[in-house]
């Protein structure tokens, strides 16, 4: 596959490094299959005419994931994909992509940006976590109470 598999944003504003929110997306798009082991990257000067960034940058983040193992540089060619973080079943996840495709486009549809969509998400799944975290706290305090006996 060629370069066209991942497009990358920088969020200037968002004050994370343009390396990290490459190496972020990049993963990103490695855990929703949409990169596969054997896919090309986009080169430095395709990311640099994309985004308006330093080369220097951009072959930070290739650097980092070479290094993370996620990615290979050879020389002349580009870099290439060389681990995927999908996971086994993630492409059974399609109906739930849809329904959450669907939620953005409401959420942006009410006025939402992408700052607070990512805000509700974030809230989400940490209320989530924490009620995770407390049913099994709570169980065992139930199962020590009828240990307890009378």
């Amino acid at each position: 596959m060629d370069g066209d598999v991942v497009e990358y944003r920088i969020d200037r504003g968002s004050g994370v490094p343009a390396y990290v929110q490459i190496i972020e997306q990049t993963e990103r798009a490695l855990r929703m299959g949409l990169l596969q082991v054997g896919d090309k990257l986009p080169t430095a000067r395709e990311v640099v005419a994309a985004t308006a960034i330093n080369p220097n940058t951009v072959l930070r983040a290739y650097r980092d994931m070479e290094n993370a193992g996620l990615v290979e540089l050879r020389r002349g060619m580009g870099t290439f994909v060389t681990r995927s973080l999908a996971r086994p079943g993630a492409e059974d996840d399609s109906p739930l992509r849809r329904e959450i495709n669907d939620w953005t486009a409401r959420a942006r549809a009410a006025g939402l940006e992408r700052a607070d969509i990512l805000a509700l998400v974030v809230a989400a799944l940490e209320t989530h976590e924490r009620q995770q975290e407390i049913q099994p706290r709570a169980a065992g305090k139930e199962t020590r109470r009828t240990h307890d006996g009378p």
